[in-house]
């Protein structure tokens, strides 16, 4: 990994995530890049007879005025903070749509991974969460890591990797094995059987296999774990095994009853305590 990207929106989840780059960039040597996007407010505000108030405009410039000027110095305090922490440090702060100026930084910035904060499905108040990190997960073309609780990359000890095993493309599996090496885990595979997609357990394991043989993983347990669905059964077999991290890869797209889909990723990525490593697999 050469640059690491961390969405930025001063929430605690957020910082996190923020903490979590920090010292996968020391493990590391590569620059971790914080940015922050500003959400512009609309042109002129409505009164209920559809007058525009103009107090309220220039109340809401003010606002912004004093914000932006804030988090400027937010952001210069953090590049004094950490200049000289081991690792390359920049900061960046724009104006826009907080997806689109995320995915305008990953293609700008060459990012080799991006590390955010989510709140999940419950939280509606941040920018960073929901539907925004929903659609990062689904569109980025590089890895991503989605943060909800404080934790280190010591921390992570046993990787879960989620598949259907039928075709996953070898780029996913080269940044998987990337990650894997730098927080220095096991790598555990799961096939998860449903009743609508079911196969029997010696076709999956045999696949599973082929699939560790193919791209040369050592793996320490290959599974096949029964559920009523794949989003629960990836989220129920992580608990069991206290797995400390879940990966999938996604396609980017809502496909119906298959493993590999967007939907199913970003349901785990809403739901999972734990952190959750993506992929969106190249069509």
């Amino acid at each position: 990994m050469k640059t690491i990207l961390v969405p930025y929106d001063f929430s605690k989840e957020a910082e996190y995530a923020f903490e979590f780059a920090r010292e996968m960039a020391k493990r590391t040597k590569n620059l971790l890049k914080l940015f922050h996007v500003i959400e512009l407010p609309t042109p002129q505000s409505f009164n209920s007879m559809g007058d525009v108030m103009a107090s309220s405009n220039e109340a809401s410039q003010i606002f912004m005025i004093e914000l932006v000027e804030k988090r400027k110095k937010q952001m210069a305090e953090f590049e004094s903070k950490f200049k000289d922490q081991g690792f390359s440090f920049e900061t960046k702060m724009v104006f826009g749509n907080p997806f689109a100026g995320i995915s305008k930084e990953i293609a700008d910035a060459n990012a080799d991974i991006v590390i955010m904060g989510s709140k999940g499905s419950s939280g509606l108040e941040e920018v960073l969460i929901g539907s925004n990190t929903e659609k990062v997960v689904r569109n980025a073309s590089c890895p991503v890591i989605t943060i909800k609780s404080p934790i280190s990359p010591k921390d992570i000890h046993k990787v879960v990797f989620a598949s259907d095993f039928n075709e996953v493309p070898g780029d996913v599996i080269n940044r998987l094995k990337a990650i894997i090496s730098t927080v220095q885990a096991e790598l555990h595979l799961v096939k998860i059987n449903t009743p609508s997609i079911f196969e029997n357990t010696r076709s999956s394991l045999q696949k599973i296999q082929s699939f560790v043989k193919d791209h040369e993983l050592d793996a320490a347990s290959m599974v096949v774990y029964n559920s009523s669905s794949e989003e629960d059964g990836i989220l129920e077999y992580a608990e069991d095994m206290k797995a400390d991290m879940i990966a999938m890869a996604t396609h980017g797209r809502t496909g119906f009853l298959h493993l590999l889909s967007g939907s199913i990723a970003e349901d785990v990525v809403n739901a999972a305590k734990r952190p959750v490593w993506t992929m969106k697999a190249k069509k």
